[in-house]
C-alpha cells in the first residue's frame, strides 16, 4: 500500500487536474475547435473562389471565421444540455473528424444527397472507405478532444439560471453571426451567390443541417405515401402467337462516358461490346451525380427537365406503370438497393451472396445476377422487364471490381486510399473495372440471344460518372450545379434480338443515327414504355428515343 501511495504522489499534478466548465463554455470551445481544425476544405474553396485574395482578404476571412464559430455555437446551443453534452459532443467530434478527412481527401460536399448516400451505405460499402490514412486524423481531431472532454467537470447551475444563460448564449451567437456577416456582406454574399455549394463545406453545420432536412423529408414522405402514376397503362394489341418480350435494363454504377470505349476513348475498354456492335449513345447526360438522385430520377416521368425531388420520391416509378400494364418486373441488385424505385415489387439482393463462382468474402461480381434468371421470370410468364443493378465501378476500391485476368492496364491503384496513388494508377484500375462491365454486358447479351422462347433486348445506362483526380476531385456526388462532366456524362448502349426489332418494326439504321443526338436519363422512362408498347397518359412521345424510328420503319413498309 505504501508503494502505491508513493507512486501516486510522484504522478504530475496536472494528471489529476479536472477543470470545471459550463455547457455553454464547452460548446464555445468546441465551436472554436471545429472552426480551426474541421474546415480546411471550406477555406481552400473560399480561397480558390477569390474571396480571400482581395486587399481586405484578411478582414473577410476574420469575419467568416467569427460567423462560422457563432453559427456552430448556435447549433450546439440547441442540441447540447447537461445530460447530452458529453455523449453527443463525443459523437460530433468523431463524425466531424471523419467528415473533414473525406471532404479534404475526395472533394465531397456534405449536402442532403451525400448525407442520404452515407445513411444508406451498408457495412461493406462503408468499410471500403476505411484506411490507415484515417487513423491519424481520427486520433488528433476525434479521440484526443474526446478524452479531454470527458476530463471536464460540468459546472452546476440552478434550472432558472441555466435557462437564462442558455437563452443569452443563443441570442449572443445569433447576433454575432449576423454582425460578422453584415460587416463583410458584399464579399460574403457574392461568394455565396456565385458559389452556393460552398455552404456544404462548413463543418459540422453542413451535415447537421442536411441530416435534419433528410429526417424531415423522410417523415413527410411517410405521411404522404407514394402517388400512383400510370394506372391506366395497358399493352397495345399484338398478333396471336407473338412471342413474349424480355427487356433487361442494366443500371450501371459509376461508369463515366469519357472512359467508355464505344465513345472513342483512347483505350478500347469495351472490346466485347465492340464485337457485338450495339447501338451506342455517346452524348448521354445523367440526372444526378449520385445514385441517390439518378436512380429515382431516371425511373420517373418527371426527370431533370422539371426536377422536383419531393415529387420524384413521392411518386411511383416506371416499374409500377409496367406492372399496371401486365408486364412483370424484377429488380436484381448487387448494390445497396433500388432507392425505393421497386418498393412493393419483386426484388432480389445478391449483395451478400456466397456463390463461390462469383463471390469472395468481400463482394460478388455482377455475373451472379444472371444465375437462375430465366427460371425466375418463367414462373409468371408473359412480357417481363428485369433490372440488374450493378456494383460496377463503385469506388474507391476500383481494384476489387474486376478479376485478375482483366488487370490489363498497369500499374494499378491497389488500395482504397486514392491519395497514395498516382492518377495513372487510379485510371488504370478504373479502366480495368470498365472492362469487367463490358464483359458482363456481353455475357448478358449472349444469355438473352440464346433465349429461343422470347424476343429479347437490353438497355445499359450508367447512373452517374466519377471524378478520378481531375481538379482535386475524386468519387462523385458533387452538387449537380457545379458537378464536372466526368460525373454527369454517362454511357448508354442498346441491343435487341432480330425478333424483338422485327416485332416492333424498328429501323435499326435509324436508331443508330438517332443515338448520335444528345439525350439524357429523362428519356429512359418514356423510351421503355414505347419499346414495350405500353399505352398510358404519362407517356411522352417526344422523349421516346425509339419513336422516330418506329415511324420511319412504318413509312418504308
Amino acid at each position: 500500500m505504501n508503494v502505491i501511495a508513493r507512486s501516486r504522489l510522484r504522478w504530475p499534478a496536472w494528471f489529476a487536474y479536472r477543470p470545471e466548465a459550463s455547457v455553454e463554455t464547452i460548446a464555445l470551445a468546441a465551436s472554436l475547435f471545429f472552426a480551426v481544425f474541421a474546415n480546411a476544405a471550406f477555406w481552400r474553396a473560399a480561397s480558390a473562389a477569390g474571396a480571400l485574395s482581395a486587399g481586405d482578404g484578411v478582414w473577410i476571412a476574420a469575419c467568416m471565421f467569427v460567423a462560422i464559430v457563432a453559427i456552430t455555437l448556435l447549433l450546439l446551443g440547441v442540441l447540447l444540455n447537461r445530460w447530452t453534452v458529453k455523449p453527443l459532443l463525443t459523437v460530433l467530434l468523431l463524425v466531424t473528424a471523419a467528415a473533414s478527412h473525406f471532404m479534404s481527401q475526395y472533394g465531397v460536399y456534405l449536402d442532403t444527397g451525400m448525407v442520404r448516400n452515407v445513411l444508406q451505405s451498408d457495412g461493406k460499402e462503408s468499410s471500403e472507405l476505411l484506411s490507415a490514412g484515417l487513423i491519424l486524423p481520427m486520433l488528433l481531431y476525434g479521440v484526443l478532444p474526446c478524452l479531454l472532454l470527458w476530463r471536464v467537470k460540468l459546472k452546476p447551475r440552478p434550472l432558472g439560471r441555466a435557462v437564462l444563460v442558455r437563452l443569452g448564449t443563443l441570442s449572443a451567437a445569433l447576433a454575432v453571426s449576423v454582425l460578422a456577416l453584415m460587416l463583410s456582406f458584399q464579399d460574403v454574399s457574392a461568394l455565396l451567390r456565385n458559389h452556393k455549394e460552398i455552404r456544404h463545406l462548413v463543418t459540422p453545420a453542413n451535415y447537421l443541417v442536411s441530416l435534419a432536412r433528410v429526417a424531415l423529408d423522410d417523415s413527410a414522405s411517410r405521411v404522404r405515401g407514394r402517388e400512383p402514376i400510370g394506372t391506366d397503362a395497358r399493352l397495345a394489341a399484338r398478333p396471336p402467337g407473338a412471342k413474349p418480350r424480355l427487356l433487361v435494363l442494366v443500371v450501371g454504377e459509376t461508369v463515366r462516358a469519357q472512359n467508355w470505349g464505344l465513345n472513342g476513348y483512347q483505350r478500347q475498354t469495351t472490346p466485347e461490346l465492340a464485337r457485338i456492335q450495339p447501338i451506342n449513345f455517346p452524348d448521354m447526360t445523367a440526372c444526378g451525380s449520385s445514385t441517390e438522385v439518378s436512380v429515382p430520377c431516371m425511373f420517373s416521368p418527371y426527370g431533370r427537365e422539371n426536377y422536383d425531388k419531393r415529387r420524384i420520391e413521392g411518386s411511383e416509378s416506371l416499374l409500377n406503370v409496367l406492372e399496371y400494364a401486365g408486364i412483370q418486373t424484377l429488380w436484381r441488385d448487387n448494390q445497396t438497393g433500388c432507392k425505393n424505385v421497386c418498393k412493393g415489387l419483386a426484388f432480389e439482393s445478391f449483395e451478400h451472396d456466397r456463390d463461390p463462382a462469383f463471390c469472395d468474402a468481400e463482394r460478388c461480381l455482377d455475373e451472379v445476377m444472371l444465375r437462375g434468371l430465366r427460371e425466375r421470370i418463367d414462373v409468371r410468364g408473359g412480357d417481363a422487364v428485369v433490372v440488374l443493378h450493378q456494383l460496377g465501378n463503385h469506388g474507391p476500391s476500383y481494384f476489387r471490381r474486376y478479376p485478375e485476368r482483366l488487370r490489363r492496364y498497369t500499374p494499378t491503384c491497389d488500395t482504397n486510399e486514392l491519395g497514395r496513388c498516382s492518377r495513372e494508377e487510379i485510371v488504370n484500375a478504373y479502366d480495368n473495372a470498365v472492362l469487367a462491365t463490358d464483359e458482363f454486358l456481353a455475357r448478358t447479351i449472349r444469355y438473352l440471344a440464346g433465349d429461343a422462347n422470347r424476343d429479347t433486348a437490353l438497355i445499359y445506362l450508367s447512373d452517374h460518372g466519377e471524378s478520378l483526380g481531375e481538379n482535386g476531385l475524386y468519387l462523385h456526388g458533387v452538387p449537380y450545379a457545379i458537378a464536372p462532366q466526368t460525373q454527369t456524362r454517362v454511357p448508354m448502349a442498346m441491343w435487341m434480338s432480330p425478333g424483338f426489332g422485327a416485332s416492333r418494326g424498328l429501323d435499326l439504321q435509324c436508331l443508330r443515327n438517332q443515338a448520335r443526338r444528345p439525350a439524357s436519363q429523362d428519356n429512359l422512362f418514356h423510351s421503355v414504355l414505347g419499346l414495350m408498347q405500353v399505352e398510358t397518359a404519362v407517356y411522352r412521345e417526344r422523349l421516346d428515343l425509339f419513336a422516330p424510328c418506329e415511324r420511319n420503319a412504318a413509312a418504308t413498309d
